[in-house]
């Protein structure tokens, strides 16, 4: 799994003024949950780009003095007028606690569906499932080759032992559709003769 690191300090002051100077500085305040402590530091905000504007998954090891932490991100927040990272939550990683993950999907094959003319159409980016950190991966690969026309693959579909998938189970994440085109081809089908109503009676004289 990709992992990048993150160099940053540990926080000693704390309150809206220190918050304020960190930001003046180009730093980004975060904290680290989940470990036996909760961990305060500081990075500078170019260190989570690679973090934060990623669709991927990956590990983050936070270097801090003389520890490592490894990690996963757990929240961000932005300023909301100028649209800034203003802070990071992380989730330590401790090999026999599970944690809670989004991790991304990643569909795979040909659908039948698509072979006859539909149009795949992805509901899900990613799952949530709990597990613990030596089973994290970077996506679930999602086989779409048995989907047809008008069919759907939904959370109850995806078995991975590892994974509790904890999404609603009945939820679509992805379906083949029928194109417009294929809608045309079907409505300017003409539909089979009904047969003729018997004649009326003539009426007597």
């Amino acid at each position: 799994m990709n992992t990048i690191t993150i160099e940053g300090q540990l926080r000693t002051a704390f309150g809206k003024g220190a918050t304020r100077q960190l930001r003046s500085q180009e730093m980004v305040p975060g904290v680290i949950y989940g470990g036996a402590q909760e961990i305060n530091f500081a990075a500078p905000a170019a260190a989570f780009k690679k973090l934060v504007y990623t669709p991927s998954f990956q590990i983050c090891e936070v270097k801090l003095d003389d520890k490592t932490y490894r990690t996963i991100l757990k929240d961000l927040q932005f300023d909301k007028v100028n649209d800034q990272l203003i802070h990071v939550d992380l989730l330590e990683l401790v090999e026999d606690k599970k944690v809670i993950a989004d991790i991304p999907l990643k569909f795979v094959g040909a659908s039948k569906g698509v072979k006859d003319g539909g149009k795949l159409i992805t509901k899900m980016k990613s799952l949530k499932v709990k597990t613990y950190p030596k089973h994290l991966r970077e996506q679930i690969e999602v086989s779409v080759d048995d989907l047809d026309l008008n069919g759907n693959i939904r959370v109850e579909d995806v078995n991975i032992p590892e994974f509790e998938i904890l999404n609603s189970p009945r939820i679509p994440i992805a379906s083949v559709v029928l194109t417009r085109q294929l809608k045309q081809e079907e409505a300017a089908t003409p539909a089979a003769a009904a047969p003729a109503a018997p004649a009326a009676p003539a009426a007597k004289k």
